[in-house]
């Protein structure tokens, strides 16, 4: 079994302090103890991993022995994620982070129907992230995956444009993701519509910036899963090979 991470946003000193909902959680919750060896990450790409030399309910300290950084990847995968109803939503970006998404862009398409307003957005947003960071730290992440603010079609639609490679996953598309070629940098960019589908309307959007939609496989998945599915298959023919 691996080291448990812990999220440190400073890292410079041989002996580091972890305190504050990190250390408690480490401590009391973890019950981390001195002479167990964890492992502390930054989420830009540091790492360092030490013996725990005391702990206290406030938190730990940590003898730095080893450290190292990892680049960040290449190409960055980016997945606009539809809003789902319910649990769906954390399921959809727990599994994202697991498998290697870089930046998650909540989308509020048409048939998403999440009533916007401010107080309701910052709570999703919130929530979003907050299952990211702890997502990024169980899957021991160099580099933590983010979340995007809320965006609009016109801002999806932008997004993909611009991509080394951008793919719309849509049940009535004849181009498989298979055929997709993977660039060496640059952002890949997937684009999961919500439970209804997305409209016909939003893919003209993305049909004006040279964006087709593409076909995942023969069966239709849920919003939660197709993303993580489409994910795994690019990634695939780049980082994983």
């Amino acid at each position: 079994m691996g080291l448990a991470v812990f999220f440190l946003a400073e890292l410079d000193g041989s002996e580091l302090v972890l305190d504050g909902p990190e250390g408690r959680h480490a401590s009391v919750v973890r019950r981390i103890a001195p002479g167990e060896r964890i492992r502390l990450t930054d989420g830009r790409g540091a790492f360092v991993e030490g013996p725990v030399t005391a702990a206290s309910k406030s938190g730990l300290t940590i003898d730095v022995e080893l450290r190292w950084s990892v680049p960040p990847a290449s190409p960055r995968l980016v997945v606009v994620q539809a809003l789902p109803k319910g649990e769906r939503a954390e399921l959809a970006v727990e599994m994202l982070t697991e498998v290697g998404a870089d930046l998650v862009v909540p989308w509020n398409a048409e048939r998403s129907q999440f009533r916007s307003n401010p107080e309701r957005v910052a709570k999703t947003l919130a929530k979003w992230r907050s299952w990211a960071f702890e997502a990024s730290k169980q899957s021991r992440r160099a580099w933590f995956c983010e979340v995007a603010d809320l965006a609009s079609t016109a801002e999806v639609a932008a997004l993909a444009g611009a991509a080394g490679l951008a793919a719309v996953l849509h049940e009535e598309a004849t181009v498989p993701l298979a055929s997709l070629k993977v660039p060496a940098d640059g952002d890949v960019v997937i684009v999961v519509g919500p439970e209804g589908g997305i409209s016909p309307a939003e893919l003209a959007a993305f049909a004006a910036l040279a964006v087709e939609p593409v076909r995942l496989g023969d069966t239709v998945l849920r919003t939660s899963t197709a993303g993580v599915a489409a994910a795994a298959a690019l990634l695939a023919q780049s980082r994983w090979t």
